[in-house]
């Protein structure tokens, strides 16, 4: 099992910029696929950018292709979200998870273990 703790949320100005960090403990950091999601109030929990294993693949939502870099280090367990040019769209809790499969996972029942989240708000 593996257990999950994001920081580095919080309240920016649209066209600003965040990192979100999440820690991980437990097994084996690096045979976990990890990803990144997010829910904004009222709407479902959806896919912002994952990762595989090794790092060599990635996968974006739509919505933030170019602006969001998803990356992760291996020896500090530890996978991260670069969020730029933030629009109030983005504005939601986001979760970090991890998967048991490989390759870079994009749907929630693909994930097996959840952070609590952290808070991003972006003002217009």
């Amino acid at each position: 099992q593996v257990q999950l703790v994001e920081s580095g949320g919080g309240l920016v100005q649209a066209g600003g910029s965040l990192r979100l960090s999440c820690a991980a403990s437990g097994r084996t950091f690096s045979s976990y696929a990890m990803g990144w999601f997010r829910q904004a109030p009222g709407k479902e929990r959806e896919f912002v950018a994952a990762i595989s294993r090794s790092g060599f693949s990635t996968s974006y939502a739509d919505s933030v292709k170019g602006r969001f870099t998803i990356s992760r280090d291996n020896a500090k367990n530890t996978v991260y979200l670069q969020m730029n040019s933030l629009k109030p769209e983005d504005t939601a809790v986001y979760y970090c998870a991890a998967s048991n499969y490989r390759g870079a996972n994009s749907k929630v029942d693909e994930y097996q273990y959840w952070g609590q989240g952290t808070q991003v708000t972006v003002s217009s």
